[in-house]
Formats: C-alpha cells, structure tokens, sequence
C-alpha cells in the first residue's frame, strides 16, 4: 500500500470520526447535558389553570413533595408541612370560595403549603414563609419536569384567605397556609413568558 493511499485512509477515518460526534451531538438528549435540563424546565414553567379529567397517581404527588422538602431551609428547620388534598367535595369548597382559586373546580389534587410557626426559627422572624416559598418554587419545577400543569394561588398573608383554608382543612393554630398548589395533567396549551429584563440588574450595588 503506498503513502497515498495510507494518507487517504487516515483521512476517510478522521471524517468518519468526525461524522459520528456531530451525529451524537445532534441526538443529545437532556439527560446527556444536566445543565441544560435544568435551565430548560426553569425557562418552559409556566402557571396552568386548566387541567384534563386524568388523576394525579399518589406516587407522582409523593415525588413533588420528594423536590418541594429538598428546598433550602432556614437553620434546616424545615418548618414546611404540606396539605395534599385531592376529595372532590374539598376541592370545590375551595375552588368556590377562595379568590382566584375557581381552577380547583377542575383539578383533580392540590397541595397547600403551609408553615409550622412553632417548628421554625423564632415566629417573629417569620422565616418560615421564605423556607415555604422555596419549597413551593421546587415543587412547581417538579411538576413541570413530570408533565403537570400548577399554579400557585395566594392565600398568606390575606386573613379572611388564612381563616377560610384553615378552617376546611382543620388545621392547627400554630400551622399557617401560605398558598394553593391545583395540580393535575394540562387541559391548555400555554406558553412560557420572556420575562428577562437586564434593566431590574445592578452591579455593586443600586
């Protein structure tokens, strides 16, 4: 075999090499690039307020929760307690009776989210309110990442939405509702707002 064909050889190789890493690349999946996953499901959440008649199985509603009690903690308190509430009866009185909550009419669970004032760092400092909103953030992301739609609807820190939440779902005095989570498969197709703005960044200060 002379030297041009060696060379010719070498060369086919290399393009062949070449050829399959821009295949790889190109069927890359999320899974291969963990970063991109995660910034990817952060970017496509979205608050869906229109869900199908299909059931949310327990053991996807545990797996929520898993992601919400993985969330940053004040002095690892851990103050949040979590209300999963998926009995038709219950979730229509909600639904009918909270402000800005009619789409617990039509989903087939919720979790309320909740602080235990007497398990976490001093009341007064009311941290537990951040420790609850980080856990809810994580559970959004969670059901975005499992295809759920959610949507979180206020309750804390409106006193007749505190009383009325407390009330049907019997909770103690020391347990506060922060907000309601509807969850269930998507009954709409919406898409993620550009919410990006470059001018809400300062640097070294304001």
């Amino acid at each position: 075999m002379n030297r041009y064909k060696i060379v010719s050889l070498v060369l086919a190789f290399a393009l062949l090499a070449s050829l399959v890493v821009v295949v790889k690349q190109s069927h890359s999946t999320p899974e291969s690039d963990p970063a991109a996953a995660v910034l990817g499901n952060i970017h496509a959440r979205r608050s869906v307020r229109a869900y199908t008649d299909r059931q949310v199985a327990p053991e996807t509603i545990d797996t929520l929760l898993r992601a919400a009690m993985a969330a940053p903690t004040a002095r690892d308190r851990r103050p949040w307690r979590f209300v999963v509430v998926d009995d038709r009866r219950l979730l229509d009185s909600l639904g009918a009776q909270l402000p800005y909550a009619a789409m617990l009419l039509g989903a087939p669970a919720a979790v309320v989210v909740c602080g235990q004032l007497t398990a976490g760092v001093d009341p007064a400092e009311e941290m537990w309110m951040q420790d609850c909103a980080a856990a809810t953030e994580n559970l959004l992301l969670a059901a975005q990442a499992v295809g759920l739609g959610a949507v979180w609807t206020g309750v804390y820190p409106y006193a007749d939405r505190v009383a009325l939440v407390s009330r049907l779902l019997r909770l103690p005095p020391d347990v506060v509702p922060l907000n309601v989570i509807p969850i269930g498969y998507p009954g709409e197709r919406t898409e993620p707002k550009q919410k990006f703005d470059r001018k809400n960044i300062h640097h070294n200060g304001w």
